[in-house]
């Protein structure tokens, strides 16, 4: 596999060996020994996620405070853009936000560690995505950023998303940052 590091610490884009022929594909979507030595993730994922969305459905940006989940995403069908955001305090890159485009066809994974805020943009008809999680969620310390705060400055490269009623009342940046 690739592994291609981001502007963020950690956070990192993972394209995997596919092997393919007139039958169709194989490739492996997680190996604990290679993601340690290769991602240098020392990390249980302990819940595995699969959502399905249609265009313009924009999840996030969400996070929880107590027990943060690193997630190792992908795209099984359909197309996103995935977007990782950093929201630890002591990183030399608080602030700054990352993007990658997963789909079907790249078969490419993001690996978010714990401690940053996550979301995505369905820019395919519909999506089916999957995500190994480094820990259990926990809604009394779920967070919610808005998708398009002005600080942050994100290109989610749709202009009227799709978006639940906790995402539409999402805080700001900096209301996030004051609670630290």
């Amino acid at each position: 596999m690739n592994v291609i590091d981001t502007k963020i610490a950690g956070v990192k884009i993972i394209e995997p060996r596919v092997f393919e022929d007139a039958r169709g594909f194989f490739l492996e979507t997680f190996n604990a020994q290679r993601y340690k030595e290769m991602l240098n993730i020392d990390l249980d994922f302990i819940q595995d996620n699969h959502s399905r969305s249609v265009k313009n459905v924009l999840r996030g940006l969400h996070l929880q405070t107590n027990n943060p989940q690193g997630k190792l995403v992908r795209v099984v069908q359909g197309e996103v853009l995935d977007v990782a955001v950093d929201i630890r305090k002591d990183s030399p890159t608080f602030g700054v936000w990352e993007s990658v485009i997963l789909s079907e066809s790249n078969k490419k994974q993001f690996w978010i560690p714990p401690g940053l805020a996550h979301g995505f943009v369905v820019l395919s008809d519909t999506v089916d995505f999957e995500y190994k999680c480094t820990n259990y969620y926990d809604p009394q310390s779920e967070k919610c950023i808005l998708w398009n705060d002005a600080d942050l400055n994100i290109d989610w490269q749709v202009t009227n998303p799709i978006l639940s009623e906790k995402d539409m009342k999402g805080m700001t940046f900096k209301e996030y940052v004051a609670q630290l």
